[in-house]
């Protein structure tokens, strides 16, 4: 899980552009939004797009949990991993 949590902290950074964050000052409990790593609607997006042609994991804006999906870099890290486990069955 580690090393997925270290690949989308680096995604992050390059599908948005983060000129002033590096993907080790991530962390993978911060929050993505607001307070935290200060990502917005638009962001999430871009994010989620970046995620599906990466990892062919599509996260939609009307899924129920997509909140606590984007929650963090953990979560969103669970979330991959979960859908993958699945879709290898």
């Amino acid at each position: 899980m580690k090393e997925l949590e270290n690949e989308l902290a680096a995604l992050i950074v390059e599908a948005l552009a983060l000129h002033d964050v590096s993907p080790g000052d991530i962390d993978p409990d911060t929050p993505l939004f607001n307070d935290g790593l200060g990502l917005d609607s638009v962001d999430a997006l871009e994010l989620a797009m970046a995620i599906h042609k990466k990892y062919g994991v599509q996260i939609k804006a009307d899924d129920p949990g997509v909140r606590d999906t984007f929650r963090s870099l953990r979560h969103l890290a669970e979330h991959i991993e979960q859908r993958r486990e699945l879709e290898s069955v």
